[in-house]
């Protein structure tokens, strides 16, 4: 092969290649617009949905005693302290994937355990919920009062 061939040849490949990384660039922007877009959408409805639940519990606190309210408040502590340890890990591994240039893809990553973990705790809040209700329906949680309760 001619020294020229091969220089005709590596320009072609350099055009090829120039053309595909445009290809792919313009996918995963519209990949990416696609992605907020749902994201965005999700946030909205998750929003929503916690506004009902915030709601509910409102109610469900009005009707509840104080020991009740205390174990809640040692839950949602508890609950606060591990999603903020969630939070950090998450921001660490979000470093080191700007650092290792693998920050598309650990997003993606992790929106995606994110949506999963936030869709697990919305199947335990509505177990929850339904059990209160079946409780509430069936009579039970309710001791009487003045019969040496805290809430006499």
């Amino acid at each position: 092969m001619k020294l020229s061939d091969m220089f005709s040849t590596l320009a072609e490949n350099a055009r090829t290649y120039e053309k595909r990384v445009a290809e792919w660039q313009d996918d995963l922007n519209s990949r990416n617009d696609e992605m907020l877009a749902s994201a965005r959408k999700w946030q909205e409805t998750a929003l929503q949905r916690q506004d009902e639940m915030n709601r509910q519990f409102r109610g469900y606190f009005e009707e509840a005693g104080e020991n009740v309210r205390n174990q809640w408040q040692a839950m949602q502590n508890a609950w606060e302290e591990q999603f903020e340890k969630i939070r950090e890990k998450g921001e660490e591994m979000r470093a080191a994937a700007l650092k290792s240039g693998h920050l598309p893809e650990w997003a993606e990553a992790y929106a995606a355990q994110m949506v999963g973990f936030a869709q697990k705790m919305q199947d335990e809040a509505a177990n929850a919920i339904a059990a209160a209700t079946e409780a509430k329906s069936q009579g039970q949680g309710k001791a009487p009062r003045g019969k040496g309760t805290k809430d006499a």
